[in-house]
C-alpha cells in the first residue's frame, strides 16, 4: 500500500503509470490527473454486481465480480499493456483502495511488475484535493489580470508562462471562457474535475512567487470557484489590461470563431439579454449577425453589453490597482508587448 498524506507527494507519486481501474463512469467525473483508466469493470458490470449484492448476497456478488475482474485484467494485459517492461512500476487505485485495485495490482505483481495500491484509493486524493480548496488558506501570492472583455487575456496569460511566470488558467480548467458566450464545444468537466485539476496544478506552485490570475467572477460556466481560492481572488491586487475598441473586435473576431460559425446557435444565446438590453439592441446584433459581419457585431455587444457590465462592476470593486498595461493591437506581437509589461510590473513587486 502506498501511503499519502498531502496532495503535492500524491502529485509526485514517482510511479510510471498510475492506472484508475474504476469503471469508465466513474473515471468520467474526476480522476487522478494523468491517470489511465482500465477498468476492473465496466459500468455494466458494476451495475450487475452491485443489483447482486443488494438482492442476492454479497457472497455471491463477491464470486461473479472476481471472475468479471479477471477477465477484464487478461484484456488489459493483452491489449495496453501487452508491451510494458519487466520493471514497471504501475500505482493502482478504485473508490476505497480495495477489492477492485487489491485484485488488479495483485495479478500486476505475480507477473512480476512492482504495483502498488493507494491507501484509501480514490477517497484519500479526493479528501486531499478538498482540504486545499477548501479547508485551509491559501499562503500563495496572486496577481489579477483585469479587463474588459477582449483584451485576450487568458492568450496573454500563456505568453507570461512562456516567459517563466506562474500562472492558472482558470477558465481553461473550467472548459469556458467565463462570458455569456463562453461555451466551449468540448463543454466543461465536473466540478471535482475541475477541482481536481486545479488543485494539482496549485500544489505545483511556489507559494513565494506571485502567481498571475485572470480575475474572474465567483462561477465560470457551471463551475464554481473553491472557497480558499475564491477568497485570496477577492482581495488580490491587479492590473488591467487596455486596448482600443477596435483592436478587442478584431480579437474577439478570431478567439470565437467556433461560436460566429453557428449564428441560429448565436441567436440563442443572445435571446435572453432582450430583458436586460431591450428588443432594438438584440434586433440589431441579429442584423448584423445576419449580414455575416461578425467584427462590427463583436463591436456592438462589447459597446452595448460586455463594457457597460464592465464598467459597472469596477464601480463596486475594492481590490487595489497597480498599475494599467496598454497596447494598440492584440495579434501575437501585442500580446507579446503586454507581457513584457506585465513582467517588469512582477520585477517590481
Amino acid at each position: 500500500m502506498a501511503a499519502f498524506t498531502s496532495l503535492t507527494d500524491l502529485v509526485n507519486h514517482g510511479f510510471d503509470t498510475v492506472i484508475d481501474v474504476r469503471s469508465p463512469a466513474e473515471f468520467a467525473l474526476d480522476h487522478l490527473p494523468g491517470a489511465i483508466n482500465l477498468p476492473a469493470l465496466t459500468n455494466a458490470q458494476r451495475a450487475e454486481v452491485g443489483t447482486i449484492y443488494k438482492q442476492v448476497s454479497p457472497f455471491d456478488a463477491r464470486k461473479i465480480g472476481a471472475a468479471l475482474v479477471a477477465r477484464n485484467v487478461a484484456d488489459h494485459l493483452t491489449g495496453p499493456l501487452a508491451d510494458m517492461p519487466g520493471g514497471w512500476r504501475p500505482l493502482v487505485y478504485c473508490w476505497r483502495g480495495g477489492q477492485r485495485s487489491g485484485s488488479f495490482a495483485s495479478i500486476l505483481s505475480q507477473i512480476g511488475w512492482r504495483a502498488e495500491v493507494i491507501a484509501g484509493g480514490y477517497m484519500t486524493y479526493r479528501r486531499l484535493v478538498h482540504g486545499l480548496l477548501y479547508t485551509a488558506p491559501l499562503p500563495h501570492r496572486l496577481l489579477l489580470l483585469d479587463g474588459n472583455t477582449g483584451t485576450a487575456k487568458t492568450s496573454i496569460l500563456q505568453c507570461l508562462k512562456d516567459r517563466g511566470v506562474q500562472v492558472l488558467d482558470l477558465e481553461g480548467m473550467a472548459g469556458h471562457r467565463g462570458s455569456l458566450l463562453g461555451a466551449t464545444p468540448a463543454g466543461q468537466p465536473s466540478q471535482k474535475g475541475f477541482e481536481s485539476h486545479l488543485a494539482t496544478q496549485i500544489a505545483a506552485l511556489d507559494p513565494d512567487q506571485i502567481t498571475v490570475v485572470e480575475a474572474e467572477s465567483s462561477k465560470i460556466g457551471q463551475i464554481n470557484m473553491p472557497e480558499q481560492l475564491w477568497a485570496k481572488m477577492t482581495t488580490a491586487p491587479r492590473l488591467v489590461m487596455n486596448a482600443p475598441l477596435t483592436a478587442r473586435a478584431d480579437f474577439l473576431t478570431r478567439a470565437y470563431q467556433d461560436v460566429t460559425s453557428d449564428p441560429s446557435e448565436l441567436k440563442k444565446r443572445l435571446e435572453p439579454l432582450r430583458n436586460l438590453r431591450s428588443h432594438a439592441v438584440v434586433d440589431h446584433w441579429n442584423n448584423l449577425l445576419d449580414q455575416g459581419d461578425m467584427t462590427a457585431l463583436a463591436t456592438a455587444l462589447m459597446r452595448d453589453h460586455y463594457d457597460p457590465a464592465y464598467i459597472r462592476s469596477r464601480r463596486i470593486d475594492s481590490r487595489a490597482v497597480l498599475g494599467e498595461i496598454s497596447v494598440e493591437t492584440l495579434d501575437e506581437t501585442g500580446q507579446n508587448q503586454a507581457a513584457d509589461a506585465i513582467l517588469a510590473q512582477l520585477m517590481k513587486l
